[in-house]
């Protein structure tokens, strides 16, 4: 059977589909973090930022490190600590246009997550710095975010991929980060580029 495109272009197509009113879990939506928020950010290694730019376009950046790397300023204020990476800084320029901003952050083996939206701000330097010192670095900025929504999401994204399941992984369905990186710098030998996006070499950067 053939299916003719149907865009949804009104909240009443969408509730429609929905199935139910889209206000209808707004109750779980605070402005602030419960003790069991700040002590999920204590246990989360690894979150996703989304920036827009002020042409709308949208970036997200993986921030990942040791456990509570997500600084709780208080219950209305977190502070997500940068190190050094590619230095593209895209979600940075970003925020300067913009400074509202998305965040998920998870737990490994977790299915919900908890998401938290509101508007940042970039510090090059802080009380709390020293509090992000990690492998004896301080971070190089940080971006602070004062909390305008915060959730927990449920699970059913991970339930239907099964992402925390080993023996549903596959890691070699792609070709190796250095193979990738090929086809996009042809003028770097492969000897050059494996060594470069080694594991081992790439940990020595990380700090």
């Amino acid at each position: 059977m053939l299916h003719m495109r149907r865009e949804v272009t009104s909240v009443e197509d969408l509730r429609a589909i929905v199935g139910h009113p889209l206000l209808a879990t707004a109750n779980k939506v605070k402005d602030r973090l419960s003790e069991a928020q700040q002590d999920w950010l204590a246990h989360s290694p690894l979150g996703f930022l989304a920036t827009t730019d002020a042409e709308g376009r949208v970036d997200v950046s993986p921030k990942g490190d040791p456990p509570g790397f997500v600084h709780v300023i208080d219950a209305t204020t977190i502070a997500i600590p940068e190190r050094p990476g590619n230095r593209r800084v895209d979600g940075y320029l970003n925020v300067l246009q913009r400074p509202h901003v998305g965040t998920v952050f998870l737990i490994p083996g977790r299915g919900d997550t908890l998401r938290i939206n509101g508007t940042a701000r970039i510090v090059a330097d802080a009380d709390y710095f020293d509090a992000l010192i990690v492998d004896g670095k301080r971070p190089i900025l940080a971006l602070e975010i004062a909390v305008e929504e915060v959730f927990f999401h449920c699970a059913k994204a991970f339930l239907r991929s099964d992402a925390w399941k080993p023996e549903t992984w596959d890691p070699t369905a792609v070709p190796p980060v250095a193979q990738l990186a090929k086809a996009i710098k042809p003028d770097v030998s492969d000897e050059e580029l494996q060594k470069y996006y080694s594991e081992e070499n790439l940990r020595t950067l990380l700090y």
